[in-house]
């Protein structure tokens, strides 16, 4: 416990026996958790990345979601509701409405799909990690093995984004 207490705050010396090299330490990544909130359309912000692990805010608008039941086979991913109201879908009939401060926990290769239950928009923090196995990690794979785009008509995710001026959830 002494050694965190002594370099607490300032750079670790060298003098006292630190064996690790600081200058090849990357640096950290501080974020805010801050998105405009939509009327329409869904709009994603990219908070932070380090190649193997992302973290999103994402927004959508009332009516909005990911419609189209779908997996990503390059990464386990979980959505946090933020704000809102967000009911789950999968495959074997699962269902469930999250509100603020519940999850979802996604592996590689779950199938899934979800929308705005609310009226207002929804806000969910969306983690991801980058799997080895799976191929692309963004491809969204639909139930008869096709790529679905995310703004093909089956996603019912509308192209345009309208925001609403002034509102933010930070």
């Amino acid at each position: 416990m002494t050694d965190t207490l002594t370099t607490r705050g300032r750079m670790a010396d060298p003098k006292e026996g630190a064996v690790v090299g600081f200058s090849q330490s990357p640096p950290p990544d501080f974020f805010k958790l801050k998105i405009q909130l939509l009327d329409e359309g869904s709009f994603r912000h990219l908070l932070a990345d380090t190649g193997n692990l992302q973290i999103k805010i994402r927004c959508y608008a009332a009516g909005g979601g990911e419609n189209a039941m779908h997996a990503h086979h390059g990464q386990d991913h979980s959505f946090i509701v933020l704000m809102g109201k967000a009911r789950y879908y999968g495959p074997r009939g699962e269902e469930r409405e999250l509100t603020r401060n519940e999850g979802v926990m996604l592996p590689s290769g779950c199938y899934y799909c979800f929308e705005n239950s609310g009226d207002e928009p929804l806000v969910v923090l969306r983690i991801e990690s980058i799997t080895r196995e799976g191929g692309d990690p963004n491809a969204r794979i639909g139930m008869h093995g096709q790529q679905i785009e995310p703004h093909a008509p089956e996603n019912n995710r509308e192209m345009t984004v309208r925001f609403r001026e002034g509102a933010f959830y930070e």
